[in-house]
Formats: C-alpha cells, sequence, structure tokens
C-alpha cells in the first residue's frame, strides 16, 4: 500500500475476513444445493424459487427491525456477531436432512442469521470509515465476501474429488462457521456512538429518510423483481448438461470475476456519480441476460454466467455508498434496514415468478424478464434520482 495512501479501520477488515469465511461455508453448500433438492429429495423449480423466496423475505423483514434497532444502541458489535452465529449454527445440519421441507425449513434459519447482522454490518463500516473511502471500504468488504463464495466451491469440488458425499460436504460448511464467531469477538472494536436525542426522533419520525432515499429505493425494489435467485443460474447450468462438479467449478469462476470486479468498483464509485455507476451496472446485468435468453449451448452459458459477476463491481459498492450517502449518522442502521428489507422483499415475488415462468413458458425465459424489469429500474433511476444527491447534514 502506497504510504499517501489511507488505511482503511481494522474493524472493516475484520468483517470483510468474517464474511469471507461465512461465504465460504455457504458456497460449499449453495451450488450443490439444486441438485440436492430435486435428484436426493425430489423438490422441482417452483419448490426451489418458494425456499429462496420464503428464505429472502424472512431475512428481509428481520434487517428493516435489526437496522432500527442497531440505532438504539452505541454500539453494533452484539447484533453482528449473533446473526453470524445463528447462520452458522444451522446452515451445515443440511447435511442431515431426509426431506425438502427439512432444507426450507433449516435454508429459513441460516437467513435469520443474514436478517439480524447485515443492517448492523454495512452501517458499522459506514460508521468506521470517512465518506471519501465509504466506496473503497464497501468495495473490499464484497470483494472479501466473494473470495470466500470463490473458495467455497472449489472445496466442494475438492471434497467430492476426494469421494465425500454431498451431505458430507454440507456438514464439513461446519468449519468455517464456527471460526467466524471467533474472528468477530477477537477482531471488532468499535467505540460507543451518540444518540439521536428526542427532538431528533421527532423530526425523522416525519419523514425518515427523505424523498432521494425512497425513490432510489423504489428503482431498487423493481431491479430485484427481476434479480431471481442465481440459483436459477445454478439450475440453468445443470439444465444444459453439466455435472455437479462442473457447476462448481463455472460457479467459481464466476465469482472470481465477481471478487475482482467489486475490489476495483469501490475506488470508483469514491471517485465518480454514483448515479451514473448505478445506472451502468444496471444496463449491464440487462445486456447479460438478454445474452442468457438467447444463449443455447452450455459452453455459452458457461460463458455468460462466469462474466455475469461484472456487473457486481459497478452494482455492490455503489449501492452501499450511496446508502451511506443519504443517511444521517444518527440513521445509518435504518436506512441500510430498508435498503437490504426492500430487496429481500421483492425476492419473494422474483423468485416465485421466476419458478413459475421456467416451468409454464421455458427456462431462458426467466432472463428475458429478468432482463426486462432490469431495464425499467434503470428508466426509474435515471428519471426519478438527481443527478448529484445531496450530502447529509
Amino acid at each position: 500500500m502506497a504510504s499517501g495512501m489511507p488505511r482503511l479501520a481494522r474493524t472493516v477488515v475484520v468483517l470483510g475476513l468474517a464474511s469471507l469465511l461465512t461465504d465460504l461455508s455457504s458456497d460449499m453448500i449453495y451450488p450443490l444445493l439444486p441438485a440436492f433438492l430435486a435428484i436426493t429429495l425430489g423438490a422441482g423449480a417452483v419448490g426451489l424459487g418458494a425456499m429462496e423466496g420464503a428464505a429472502e423475505t424472512t431475512a428481509a423483514l428481520l434487517k428493516v427491525g435489526s437496522g432500527k434497532l442497531a440505532d438504539r444502541f452505541r454500539v453494533r458489535k452484539p447484533l453482528v456477531v449473533l446473526g453470524y452465529s445463528i447462520s452458522g449454527l444451522v446452515r451445515p445440519l443440511i447435511g442431515l436432512a431426509q426431506s425438502w421441507p427439512v432444507v426450507v425449513a433449516l435454508r429459513l434459519g441460516d437467513r435469520v442469521g443474514k436478517g439480524v447482522r447485515t443492517a448492523p454490518r454495512d452501517a458499522l463500516i459506514a460508521d468506521q470509515t470517512p465518506p471519501e473511502l465509504r466506496g473503497r471500504a464497501y468495495g473490499l468488504h464484497r470483494a472479501m465476501d466473494n473470495a470466500g463464495a470463490v473458495l467455497g466451491p472449489l472445496v466442494a469440488a475438492g471434497l467430492l474429488g476426494l469421494g465425500l458425499s454431498t451431505r458430507q460436504v454440507f456438514l464439513a460448511a461446519a468449519v468455517p462457521g464456527v471460526l467466524v464467531v471467533a474472528v468477530l469477538a477477537l477482531g471488532v472494536r468499535e467505540s460507543r456512538r451518540e444518540l439521536e436525542t428526542t427532538q431528533a426522533k421527532r423530526d425523522v419520525a416525519s419523514d425518515e429518510l427523505g424523498a432521494p432515499f425512497r425513490n432510489v429505493l423504489l428503482a431498487v425494489a423493481v431491479f430485484t423483481l427481476g434479480n431471481s435467485s442465481d440459483m436459477f443460474l445454478l439450475f440453468y447450468l445443470g439444465h444444459a448438461g453439466l455435472d455437479a462438479r462442473a457447476v462448481a467449478l463455472v460457479w467459481a469462476g464466476h465469482n472470481v470475476v465477481r471478487t475482482l470486479a467489486v475490489l476495483a468498483g469501490g475506488p470508483i464509485a469514491d471517485r465518480f456519480d454514483k448515479r451514473r455507476l448505478l445506472l451502468l451496472g444496471w444496463f449491464l446485468y440487462a445486456l447479460t441476460y438478454a445474452a442468457l435468453w438467447w444463449a443455447s449451448s452450455a459452453t455459452a452459458i458457461a460463458a455468460l454466467i462466469v462474466l455475469y459477476g461484472l456487473h457486481y463491481g459497478l452494482v455492490e459498492p455503489t449501492e452501499r455508498a450511496l446508502v451511506a450517502e443519504l443517511a444521517p449518522s444518527t440513521r445509518r442502521g435504518a436506512a441500510f434496514g430498508w435498503f437490504h428489507g426492500v430487496i429481500g422483499l421483492a425476492a419473494l415475488p422474483a423468485s416465485a415468478l421466476a419458478g413459475v415462468v421456467w416451468w409454464k413458458v421455458a427456462p431462458r425465459a426467466t432472463f428475458a424478464l429478468g432482463a426486462g424489469l432490469a431495464l425499467v429500474a434503470f428508466l426509474l433511476l435515471a428519471v426519478l434520482v438527481p443527478r448529484r444527491t445531496p450530502q447529509p447534514s
């Protein structure tokens, strides 16, 4: 690191490491889950869509409440540790499931943990980072998160190659889940925050976070309606004829691209207009999904799913830096709660609709729907959100 470049806070790096370990654990399971549900437990695309939609909706409701709760206390760390602990405990138990409804219940438990931790964690990153470095901070965090998503499928593929069963791989995912709790407990340092005065709470109650923030949320909600669970991408790879190990390796390649993209995208979000970057990211998403609609060979589908990771570099750090920019410091937990909550609430109709379209129309029609809704979100953001976002006082 160059001597003139300011360093990110230790807590930001530790939170990134926690996300790396969590995604390593999660992605030892995630790419293998569609085939496990369909072949071993007999669940189809509609069941898959319902599971993912219900899981994300559960997390969404908790994100809103957890974000607001995080603003009421002087420290956010306990909620972050609790959320990671819940997920690390229940996720590997999928390896013991004998029916797909049990998997749904465990997936819901995993998402409960995500719902508890996400908004306090993102608010804590903003608390620990000056405004001019927030894109970089969120880019680093998302890159480390995605690095775990690279390692997880590789570890899973390696364990399968050694002769372990899918269920045994799921159970082995408990190891990084346990390490997360130790990393957070020992590594996160947080100063006690100033809380809102009674008058400030009354002022906020009349217009919680302002019209620009609400308009961003509206556009994000529409985009999310077309952004169904990535499990449909994995399902599509299986539909194209790839076996479990090949799917895991393609997903690892996707996450390599995604990791590098968000690592580069964070500093870009600090230098350029966030609205324009987000518009560009959504347009790139629409192009990729339109290409998946037309693709027919397994090789083309695999290549597009790897390249699909590029749009995250323009979207993930930019969205989070924009939320932090729009929210007053005393309302960051609530802002991130609503942001993640809206995404999660839109995930239920998004994934359920994708499952129905997959089943009733055609698998590739799912991607045509996603491309169309991404373009609608693009237009909403372009029309409703000002070119320059005002800084909160």
